[in-house]
């Protein structure tokens, strides 16, 4: 029979050892979590620069927002407001989609086959080669808290068709429409807004103009969650460039499954 001493240090040991492969046994069954660069990687790609192309004009190439790929790759997803006003028909200008990097730039044209205004999304058709399109996610599932990214222009093409990343804090899942205190406060557009109300993401994240239409994607799955569509400015227009609020939206990807599927049920 074993001495006291000698049972209590083999029981000690025999604890520890049990500890260290639990320990091992939970990193092994714990969920493994994307390198963001690596899904980064695969994310850009798919993003676009969208806006118009004008041949007699100067410049020609005109970005005024960001759009990303999806379905087989031959459709983008971006904002309507960003087409809101109508093309130079007797300039020839077009709606267009850019691709490349730096300042090798592409221009593809585009057609503008559905819009939907009243949530900020527009769905253009390109021509040749199809690019890699993003996965489209589920909102429904986003939660308040998470950490999400965006990838777009905020600055147009300044710097060359470069891409910038940034980390987004899900702040708020949000109605579209806050009930005013007045009557006297009502106007046509929050008139429109109470009709068709609708969820917005809130976003701790600072955007610029040209982030409008930007994919909102997961770090882990890289899927598609939301489109950014505006930012929160404090005072004057400019000041969304000179003083950025650090609070942007985004709408929900739940409703370009929508506007997808109206579009697809109307193509011939």
């Amino acid at each position: 029979m074993l001495p006291d001493h000698v049972r209590r240090l083999t029981a000690r040991m025999i604890s520890k050892l049990r500890t260290s492969w639990v320990l091992i046994a939970l990193i092994v069954a714990a969920p493994a979590h994307a390198d963001v660069a690596d899904m980064l990687a695969s994310i850009k790609p798919g993003v676009v620069g969208v806006g118009t192309f004008n041949p007699s004009g100067s410049p020609r190439a005109n970005l005024q927002g960001t759009g990303f790929a999806v379905l087989d790759g031959t459709y983008v997803v971006s904002c309507a407001h960003i087409f809101a006003k109508p093309l130079d028909s007797e300039k020839k200008a077009t709606h267009a989609v850019f691709v490349g990097r730096d300042r090798q730039m592409t221009v593809r044209p585009a057609k503008l086959i559905a819009t939907d205004k009243a949530r900020d999304l527009a769905l253009l058709k390109i021509e040749g080669d199809p690019l890699p399109a993003l996965r489209l996610g589920d909102s429904n599932t986003a939660r308040e808290g998470w950490q999400l990214y965006f990838t777009g222009y905020p600055i147009g093409s300044v710097l060359g068709l470069n891409p910038s990343t940034h980390r987004a804090g899900l702040a708020a899942i949000i109605p579209i429409f806050t009930p005013l205190p007045s009557a006297s406060q009502l106007t046509v557009r929050t008139l429109k807004q109470a009709k068709d109300a609708h969820e917005v993401f809130g976003l701790d994240a600072v955007a610029y103009p040209g982030n409008s239409g930007s994919p909102v994607w997961h770090p882990d799955t890289g899927e598609v969650l939301g489109v950014v569509n505006s930012v929160y400015v404090k005072g004057a227009k400019e000041a969304a460039l000179s003083a950025p609020s650090g609070i942007s939206y985004a709408i929900p990807v739940k409703y370009v499954h929508q506007l997808l599927e109206r579009a697809l049920l109307k193509a011939p």
